[in-house]
């Protein structure tokens, strides 16, 4: 990708009013999106999102100077088999798009990207989304289950579905 050109106050309040916009419409569709927050003053959204493997997976999507950045918590710093959780993911890296698994605050593992400001709209907006609750939610049980050894048991179907109801 190329480097994205400073985004003018225009530019970046049109992304703005693009994210308020498609975050209250996926809201009131009663999907996967659950719960939508605002921190105004620092241009930055959590949008909470109902997810198979783990029950919430929040991704917050923050307008920065060039790009709007988007980030999910995939899970936090592995306690066992460090080097075995990070080989997994970093071999993860090649096979998804646009996106890449990172190292966040306090080693916690999230998934990271980002898009110019002037490409965010609708379109890109259901990409990074869906994208980042799938990336997480097909990562989140191996990478869950080594770095978590004798701790994390996957959940078996029968039992999403009953804490579901």
């Amino acid at each position: 990708m190329a480097v994205a050109n400073i985004a003018g106050g225009a530019e970046r309040a049109a992304c703005s009013r693009t994210i308020e916009r498609w975050a209250a419409a996926r809201l009131a569709e009663n999907g996967a999106v659950v719960a939508v927050d605002r921190q105004p003053d620092a241009d930055t959204w959590y949008l909470r999102l109902r997810g198979d493997e783990k029950d919430y997976v929040t991704v917050w999507l923050t307008i920065r100077q060039r790009t709007m950045h988007h980030e999910a918590q995939v899970m936090p710093a592995p306690e066992t088999n460090e080097r075995e959780t990070y080989e997994y993911l970093l071999r993860r890296n090649a096979e998804i798009h646009q996106m890449r698994f990172a190292l966040g605050p306090e080693d916690a593992i999230y998934i990271v990207g980002e898009v110019p400001v002037t490409e965010v709209d609708d379109d890109e907006l259901d990409r990074i989304i869906g994208s980042s609750l799938a990336y997480v939610d097909a990562a989140f049980p191996t990478a869950m289950t080594i770095g978590f050894a004798g701790k994390y048991r996957r959940r078996r179907p029968e039992t999403r579905a009953s804490a579901e109801k």
